[in-house]
């Protein structure tokens, strides 16, 4: 009996160009065994929503450097409920003033990850979320 990989969609929302650390924080969650979807640079909400739709993600995460963290993640976490995908846990990364962390959270966001974060608590957060809901 083997276990379902947990699928990821990374993604860059935006018009934010340097994809660095999403490729590296994409590599060390394939480098754990998880299914990892890349969608490349200057994705609009509505093209993260319906590739996490079409990819049967478990967990959507957003790299986002542009400051415009407060309009596009709370349009893909709508558009991520309009298509029935209200499991899906997201995760952000990239330049996220604190003050702005509470409202993310509220939103519904499971991690929040600047600069410098290590990529194994990356893999062990993404890892607990998804786990949480598999036994819910």
């Amino acid at each position: 009996m083997t276990e379902r990989k947990i699928r990821v969609l990374v993604a860059k929302p935006g018009l934010d160009g340097h994809d660095r650390g999403a490729k590296v924080v994409a590599r060390a969650l394939r480098d754990a065994g998880m299914e990892v979807i890349y969608t490349g640079l200057r994705q609009t909400p509505e093209m993260i929503a319906e590739a996490a739709l079409q990819e049967d993600v478990d967990v959507v995460g957003l790299s986002i450097l542009s400051g415009a963290h407060m309009a596009l993640v709370p349009r893909v976490i709508e558009l991520l409920k309009a298509n029935g995908m209200e499991h899906v846990k997201v995760f952000v990364g990239g330049i996220i003033p604190d003050e702005d962390v509470p409202r993310l959270k509220e939103l519904g966001v499971a991690g929040i990850y600047g600069p410098g974060t290590s990529t194994e608590d990356i893999v062990r957060d993404v890892r607990a979320a998804v786990q949480g809901v598999a036994s819910s």
